[in-house]
């Protein structure tokens, strides 16, 4: 029997009741399709920086605790369902890009951003660790958008077991160089080619969710997607915003991917 899994690509603002109210509505369409794993975005509550070029504490979007009653809202609407969902982690002094895994009976896993494009780390506390947790719906991994970019970050998932992993993301177009078009960005270019090869290198479902629409100076690509093992795509909401459903089989397309070259089973880490 597959997974129904669904990569959300949406916008979300500074106002959380706005933002509360649209993951609501996201995974409410979700329960209709019978979607049993949902990513949505980074930065689902509070939306993302408006400036990366020099942010400030001020730009920061509105910092929750763990025992947050809005984080407590997500996990009740959560219910059956497997939900991934991004927001600014406030643990004492610091603040973290920080991603949950939760269901109904509360949280899965937590993802804190490890990899910093330059307007991130001066504002951002990194983490510390890719690590895969079990949930109902199997092993899962999760990364946060510039993660993507370091195949050690998917690898090290893959390597603890992860069969899917999860890439929440609050990526934009190109900063120093935006194209007219969005599809013809370089950004647009390396999201899509980044999800692929994670996926492909690791024989892993790979689930990529991002923003929407603008904030600040910057506009996000959207382009949500489900990429099966082998790097093929086999759901996406190209820009627009939406949930990008997919039926699989999780560990009948592993088995078939790993059936004649098993890449985690043939690293010679010795060497490397």
């Amino acid at each position: 029997m597959g997974l129904k899994i669904g990569a959300v690509a949406a916008g979300f603002t500074r106002d959380l009741e706005f933002d509360l109210s649209r993951v609501e509505a996201l995974i409410r369409h979700g329960r209709r399709e019978e979607v049993q794993l949902l990513v949505l975005p980074d930065a689902v509550l509070g939306g993302y920086l408006n400036d990366l070029s020099n942010p400030t504490y001020d730009d920061l979007p509105p910092a929750l605790t763990l025992d947050d009653p809005l984080i407590s809202k997500v996990i009740a609407m959560a219910g059956e369902m497997v939900v991934c969902f991004g927001f600014c982690e406030a643990d004492g002094p610091d603040r973290f890009n920080t991603a949950l895994c939760v269901t109904g009976d509360g949280v899965l896993g937590r993802h804190r951003k490890v990899h910093q494009p330059p307007g991130e780390r001066t504002i951002y506390a990194a983490g510390n660790e890719f690590t895969g947790f079990d949930t109902p719906v199997g092993r899962i991994g999760m990364m946060i958008d510039y993660d993507k970019t370091f195949p050690e970050a998917a690898r090290a998932l893959a390597v603890d077991g992860a069969d899917v992993i999860a890439c929440l993301c609050a990526w934009p177009t190109s900063i120093t160089n935006r194209a007219a078009r969005m599809n013809e960005d370089r950004q647009s270019r390396l999201f899509d080619l980044y999800d692929r090869s994670r996926a492909a290198e690791n024989q892993v479902v790979l689930v990529s969710s991002n923003l929407t629409g603008s904030i600040g100076g910057l506009r996000f690509l959207g382009q949500s997607k489900v990429v099966g093992p082998g790097g093929d795509i086999v759901a996406r909401t190209w820009s627009k915003a939406g949930i990008a459903i997919a039926e699989v089989d999780v560990r009948a397309e592993l088995e078939t991917a790993r059936r004649v070259l098993h890449h985690l089973g043939e690293r010679r880490p010795e060497v490397y």
